[in-house]
């Protein structure tokens, strides 16, 4: 009884031995053709091929596997294939702080303000490995990026409205969530907060 990797790829040569054959016959074929648009009246060239199964198979024993080196021996398999596997969250941690959020360019020229704007997109980048987690575990297929965009639509503004004693009132709102963005904050059980009350400011203040 053989195993499914054979059946497997006795299976795939044997697919790989019809599409050789039918490519053999369609080569014949045009030497054929071509011989007789020649006037050639002696027999035609044929086309012929042999598979070495063993060569094949050897082949597929190889197919879809890693060959990892490593200067940790006291590691186990499943360890160093951890930490390579990490090599990939690593890239994709730099991919996200460059691009989704935004940690360069850097214009400040004071050394405490470039470790206070790292150290803000370091935060940013746990809140982002933090919803990447919990949009695995609720299962929603999506991205943090995807999710950011979506509700990145969603924004803050001040309405001001001048008063009949020359006063002006300011309100702070939050656009309300469409559909789709109301959906995903539910999911992720995540609440708005109130609107802020208004504010009363004078003419003269909002001046200065």
């Amino acid at each position: 009884m053989t195993s499914p990797e054979t059946d497997i790829a006795m299976l795939s040569a044997t697919v790989a031995a019809v599409v050789v054959t039918a490519i053999a016959t369609r080569i014949s074929y045009y030497l054929a053709r071509s011989n007789r648009r020649k006037g050639d009246t002696q027999e035609s060239p044929t086309f012929s091929f042999a598979l070495r199964w063993d060569k094949l198979r050897e082949a597929r024993r190889h197919v879809g596997r890693y060959l990892l080196r490593s200067n940790l021996p006291g590691q186990s398999a499943p360890q160093l294939w951890q930490f390579y596997l990490q090599l990939g969250q690593v890239e994709e941690a730099f991919r996200n702080l460059k691009g989704d959020l935004g940690l360069r360019p850097i214009f400040h020229q004071n050394m405490e303000r470039i470790e206070a704007h790292i150290f803000i997109a370091f935060l940013a980048y746990c809140l982002h490995v933090t919803l990447g987690h919990r949009l695995h575990d609720l299962g929603l297929g999506l991205t943090p990026r995807s999710v950011l965009e979506k509700l990145g639509a969603m924004q803050m503004l001040d309405v001001h409205l001048p008063t009949t004693d020359g006063r002006e009132l300011i309100l702070t709102r939050y656009t309300q969530p469409e559909p789709d963005q109301r959906l995903i904050l539910e999911q992720l059980k995540l609440r708005l907060l109130a609107q802020p009350p208004p504010k009363i400011i004078s003419t003269q203040a909002n001046r200065n």
